[in-house]
């Protein structure tokens, strides 16, 4: 069973929670509006819940940047440098996708919280600062693994609640993207924890 972040678990609560709260009240009727073109905002659709996630997500994105972009320039290990940079890009495309949905969700969106500091990162980045040239591979697969597992626990809890049907799909992508790269994270581990000593990949 994937292990939950304390971070996870309370944006897990909030989005449940405000799935309990059900929908707003209805108004009355009136014309059905039109679909909205193919590729728009989703707009006025977007509920609390998914703006709760967006706003998680985005600084949660906004970290795993500086994560990766703290620690590529050292990276030692070849597999380990070519995944932190499709992290980079894959989290860079979907960090302008949040932020492009984010202010058209409604009064207060645009200036939902995106501060993703005092959750547990800034002692990663502490210790990407603090790891040797010799070390900072290792170090950087255990934060990661676990900065990236909390965002798959994030977007597993959204697919379950979120009303949003553009959001939950990238909920859905986040959560599939984000456990493959723990995986592989663990695997890099694994791998040269059971190898022979001798150099490493440069």
């Amino acid at each position: 069973m994937p292990r939950v972040t304390p971070l996870a678990s309370l944006v897990a609560a909030l989005l449940l929670a405000a799935a309990c709260a059900g929908p707003p009240a209805s108004t009355p009727p009136g014309p059905a509006a039109a679909p909205s073109p193919a590729g728009s905002s989703t707009g006025d659709a977007m509920s609390g819940i998914d703006v709760v996630f967006l706003s998680t997500m985005i600084g949660h994105s906004e970290r795993t940047l500086q994560i990766v972009r703290l620690a590529g320039s050292r990276l030692r290990d070849n597999s380990l440098r070519t995944l932190a940079a499709a992290i980079e890009a894959t989290e860079a495309d979907e960090l302008a996708e949040m932020r492009g949905w984010l202010p058209t969700a409604g009064p207060g969106a645009g200036t939902a919280g995106h501060d993703h500091a005092g959750h547990g990162d800034d002692d990663a980045l502490d210790r990407l600062r603090a790891a040797t040239d010799a070390d900072v591979d290792r170090v950087l697969r255990e934060v990661l693994a676990d900065h990236q597992r909390a965002a798959a626990d994030l977007a597993r809890a959204q697919v379950g609640v979120g009303r949003d049907e553009r959001v939950r799909d990238l909920a859905r992508r986040i959560e599939r993207s984000r456990t493959a790269e723990v995986e592989l994270l663990q695997g890099y581990a694994a791998q040269i924890s059971s190898a022979p000593a001798g150099p490493r990949s440069s």
